[in-house]
């Protein structure tokens, strides 16, 4: 399976997870896989189980997390072309959603300016992660 052989290099992978960590997923995760003509080339899990909660107060907002894009297909706008589809894809197969929230780490600058550049804005709320400090940030729906 092509998301088996996703690579990041090791000062990506701190910030997110690969697809396969992702085999068995929960009630309320749904794993969306972002494809090139049917050639996946990143993966992201959306969540509206109860962690939504620990970055928003809205019961309908979901959850975006483990965006990654495969290496060998970096740099080709990928990520962002996905998403700015996100407010798009989220109203039509999760129409009850209104916000989308996610946490990117402090450190990670290209991914907060990417999250910037299809709408998503700093809440201003901070958590602390695994390796530090993350910026919850947020896109209305």
């Amino acid at each position: 399976m092509h998301l088996n052989a996703f690579e990041l290099p090791e000062e990506q992978a701190q910030f997110t997870s690969l697809p396969n960590c992702y085999h068995e997923v929960t009630d309320g995760q749904y794993r969306i896989v972002i494809l090139k003509v049917q050639k996946p080339v990143g993966f992201f899990l959306l969540h509206s189980t109860n962690r939504v909660k620990e970055y928003s107060e809205n019961p309908h907002a979901m959850l975006l997390t483990a965006l990654s894009i495969n290496f060998v297909d970096q740099g080709k706008g990928y990520g962002k072309g996905a998403m700015s589809l996100l407010k798009e894809f989220v109203s039509k197969e999760f129409p009850s959603c209104n916000e989308i929230v996610l946490a990117v780490n402090h450190k990670n600058i290209a991914a907060q300016q990417m999250y910037r550049k299809v709408g998503f804005q700093d809440t201003g709320k901070r958590k602390t992660g695994p390796i530090g400090k993350q910026f919850i940030m947020s896109l209305r729906v």
